[in-house]
């Protein structure tokens, strides 16, 4: 597994991270304890070091399952969780967050009508939000450090320069190591640099979702800021394992997504039917590829791929020793050129 660094923090992360979303239940059907430990082993075992997770991912579950799982091998790993997600705010809390949607424990009110199991999600970054969450998060992770701090979201009122002081406080005291941004445009990066060393940014990038090589990625690459690439598969679709009549579990968020209705699902599959022969020549799977595509495009120095499995942990691991030769890239980025979806 070959290892990139998180920005200037001196914190060498392999290119593949676990991103452990999935394993927290929520929006995604559900979760399995004990086959989500078993996952993360496997990923260590296999190469990989960094995981990636945040306190909404369940609720502190995920949180949790990563702290059980990593507690016998903490040196081993590199643990990135986030802030400024929040259900349990003050109302005095809640006068400067800024209300992002309405859940259950199982996902997303999509329907917007409030049920009795419906809660609501802010977005909260002041100074005694942060020093709360991250109290909470080295304790279900069972660490006195956390190497990554990320903040989740940032449209709330709190000023940068209070959330950026504060986590260069928490790195002063030792609770993080490095410190980074996630949905954050270059002004808001900007801004962070401006009262403190900014290590990452993690943003949503996809062969389906390029926005961020207008914007973040060049910016990183310039800034030398490690940028994280979350989604790299598309939540599976990247695979070419999702067929046109592919049924998802109750409570599974891709069921309300427009992007995994058959006639996208087949758009992406003939994206995708040109790469199976790059594929074949590595002894690689269509998401292998994806993912190694992923990491070759500038400023893109991670991916986080999620896994409830040990042998999907496995797979997605092995993408992090694949080098793809100039034509090889550019025969892909072709096909991803053609496709037409949403």
């Amino acid at each position: 597994m070959k290892t990139r660094p998180l920005g200037k923090s001196g914190i060498e992360a392999s290119v593949v991270a676990f991103g452990a979303w999935a394993i927290g239940g929520w929006t995604w059907g559900g979760a399995d304890e004990k086959e989500s430990i078993a996952a993360i082993h496997a990923y260590l075992d296999a190469g990989g070091n960094l995981i990636d997770t945040a306190p909404v991912y369940g609720f502190g579950h995920s949180e949790e399952v990563v702290g059980k799982a990593i507690a016998d091998r903490r040196d081993q790993v590199i643990v990135a969780t986030k802030c400024s997600m929040r259900w349990d705010l003050t109302d005095a809390q809640k006068k400067r967050a800024t209300k992002r949607f309405s859940t259950t424990k199982q996902n997303v009110d999509w329907s917007g009508e409030k049920t009795d199991e419906s809660f609501d999600v802010y977005i909260y970054s002041g100074k005694d939000g942060i020093r709360e969450e991250v109290e909470r998060s080295l304790k279900l992770l069972q660490t006195d450090v956390i190497d990554l701090y990320q903040t989740h979201w940032q449209m709330d009122n709190t000023p940068i320069q209070e959330r950026m002081e504060t986590l260069m406080e928490l790195k002063k005291e030792g609770k993080i190591r490095a410190i980074g941004v996630c949905n954050a445009t270059q002004e808001e990066m900007n801004a962070y640099r401006q009262f403190g060393q900014l290590d990452t940014d993690q943003e949503k990038y996809s062969m389906l979702d390029r926005d961020m090589e207008k914007t973040n990625l060049d910016y990183c690459a310039k800034q030398d800021l490690a940028f994280l690439a979350y989604s790299p598969l598309s939540q599976g679709l990247l695979t070419g394992k999702i067929t046109p009549d592919r049924k998802y579990d109750e409570g599974d968020q891709r069921n309300f997504k427009p992007r995994f209705n058959p006639e996208n699902v087949r758009q992406v599959q003939a994206m995708l039917e040109p790469m199976r022969a790059i594929a074949d020549k590595h002894d690689a799977t269509l998401a292998q590829l994806t993912m190694a595509w992923t990491l070759a495009q500038r400023g893109c120095s991670h991916v986080l791929c999620g896994a409830r499995t040990p042998q999907q942990a496995v797979d997605n691991a092995k993408a992090g020793s694949i080098d793809l030769s100039d034509g090889e890239i550019a025969e892909i980025t072709k096909a991803v050129e053609s496709y037409d979806g949403v």
